[in-house]
């Protein structure tokens, strides 16, 4: 360890490692390139891959991030844009649930949809996309519907949920896992032009008031359908949220919803 510690020293400029210098160290000390990075951000350097983050995001945060698992539920509209944008952020460790293919209808606003993927499952293509983007992050793929009999095996190891899901039932079974395994939960949702997003602590039963009732019905995308820019906004939110949740930052949306009309550019917040 002490070898590396100092090939690391050696190597990075301006308290920077490049990509280069940490695909040489794995090779060279005969680790995962996931433990380099934990190592390098235990020394205060930084991957350069991350140099735009430290002016909001500090090299001892960095390193909360690639030790932190975060499970996404629904890797389809809201939920490409979240794994990328987490795998960017840098957190380590991604356990993404989804039991769908691509289809043709998909490829008008979900971001990891291809030609070239339909047919492929869902999260067989997150892994393949975070290996592209971001080898240093682990992906856990679980091709299955999300329920609450299979919730806590594959909710078990992760600090944080995010609902990318795309039915009321489901989004309902997840609060209630992640309520009984004190895990919070970014809901976010999606119809026409409009979205929301909130936080969901463990204590807090306000989605399941939201819904109650409506349980067995689709969400009201459906209806009003999905065009391309709604799911990148809102999952955008919702990363902002999940980075300040496993911060520790105190600014979350817990008791408050924000709602968003990109057709008339209005947001509006609501407490709950």
């Amino acid at each position: 360890m002490n070898k590396l510690i100092e090939y690391l020293h050696g190597r990075c400029i301006n308290r920077l490692l490049s990509w280069n210098d940490q695909v040489e160290a794995s090779r060279i000390f005969n680790m995962p390139i996931t433990e380099i990075e934990t190592v390098t951000l235990g020394q205060g350097i930084l991957p350069a891959r991350y140099q735009r983050n430290r002016s909001a995001i500090s090299v001892s945060d960095q390193l909360i991030l690639h030790q932190s698992c975060v499970a996404i539920i629904g890797c389809g509209g809201l939920g490409g844009y979240v794994i990328e944008e987490l795998a960017r952020l840098g957190v380590g460790q991604l356990v993404v649930i989804d039991p769908d293919i691509f289809e043709e209808h998909n490829l008008n606003r979900q971001l990891l949809s291809s030609t070239a993927e339909l047919g492929s499952a869902k999260v067989e293509v997150a892994v393949r996309r975070v290996g592209l983007i971001n080898p240093a992050i682990t992906v856990k793929p679980h091709q299955t519907a999300f329920n609450s009999t299979n919730g806590h095996d594959l909710l078990e190891s992760c600090a944080l949920a995010v609902d990318a899901l795309d039915n009321i039932e489901s989004r309902l079974q997840l609060a209630g896992c992640c309520s009984a395994m004190n895990i919070p939960m970014v809901h976010g949702a999606i119809a026409g032009w409009y979205g929301h997003v909130t936080t969901i602590l463990p204590d807090d039963t306000s989605l399941q008031n939201q819904y109650s009732g409506h349980g067995n019905r689709p969400g009201i995308e459906q209806d009003l359908g999905n065009p391309a820019f709604t799911p990148a906004v809102v999952a955008s939110m919702q990363v902002a949220e999940a980075c300040k949740l496993l911060l520790g930052r105190e600014s979350s949306l817990h008791n408050r919803t924000v709602m968003i009309d990109l057709l008339s550019m209005e947001r509006h917040e609501i407490p709950r």
